[in-house]
């Protein structure tokens, strides 16, 4: 079989453009922050001819390799697994790479910034290790007592289901700095280590969830949030994260889980 050529790929993509597709011009203003030339952050306009189909992160690409190389950002498998281009779009938490430029009201300049509660290092691209800190802290791992065993742990699927949504979180920080209580008070543990902890917790195999709740139950702990809903409209995987934070809270009182 042979391989493609790029002048293949090109020609085929001038092929589609020319069947028809509806390029729109977009303006995309992003915040840009570089502290080794200056201390404050500065909007700057991008404007691209791009189809409206296409994501924003695809947006962030044309704009770094074809007019400002500078531009800093965080990017990685490209759909919606890893997590790592979380940022405001328009006001609003959500991953680049999952965020149709249609979806976003193109027509008029499309706003692009840092996430909130987490120190801006350049451009787009956020100190994570509070945010990674509490996740540790909550320990989001199988705790179990005695020796190995000799067999597989098995789990109904009804102990399994019970637990299966918080499975889901891919660590983006979508939730986390998306509340109100964190962006004031960074010692927070935020809603993505709370949905963590309740991954185990209520896990039928695990042994560990008392000490997850004496955690928890810290002045920064659960009790901080105040159930404005930020966190489960923010999360890209429909997590119901102010649920889980609610189920927590309710382990907490009646040590039941």
């Amino acid at each position: 079989m042979s391989t493609p050529t790029v002048e293949k790929h090109s020609a085929a993509l001038d092929a589609v453009e020319a069947g028809g597709v509806e390029l729109i011009t977009v303006t995309f203003r992003i915040r840009r922050f570089n502290p080794e030339e200056h201390p404050d952050p500065v909007w700057v306009d991008y404007q691209l001819t791009l189809d409206p189909k296409e994501r924003v992160l695809d947006a962030l690409n044309k704009i770094k390799w074809e007019q400002d190389g500078t531009l800093t950002y965080r990017r990685s498998c490209a759909h919606g697994i890893c997590g790592s281009d979380a940022m405001r779009i328009n006001g609003r938490n959500r991953l680049a790479c999952k965020t149709l430029i249609k979806d976003v009201s193109p027509e008029k300049p499309i706003t692009i910034e840092a996430i909130k509660g987490l120190t801006v290092l350049k451009d787009l691209v956020v100190d994570m290790d509070p945010f990674f800190q509490a996740y540790k802290d909550v320990m989001p791992f199988l705790i179990t007592k005695g020796n190995d065993p000799t067999r597989e742990r098995l789990q109904s699927a009804e102990d399994r289901e019970r637990f299966d949504d918080t499975t889901k979180c891919i660590l983006c920080a979508a939730c986390t700095s998306s509340c109100p209580v964190f962006w004031n008070d960074g010692q927070y543990f935020g809603p993505a280590a709370i949905v963590n902890a309740h991954r185990f917790i209520f896990d039928s195999r695990d042994e560990g969830a008392e000490q997850r709740l004496e955690i928890l139950n810290d002045r920064e702990g659960v009790w901080r949030c105040r159930t404005t809903f930020n966190c489960s409209e923010a999360c890209p995987r429909g997590i119901e994260v102010t649920k889980a934070i609610q189920e927590v809270k309710r382990a907490l009182v009646t040590r039941r889980f």
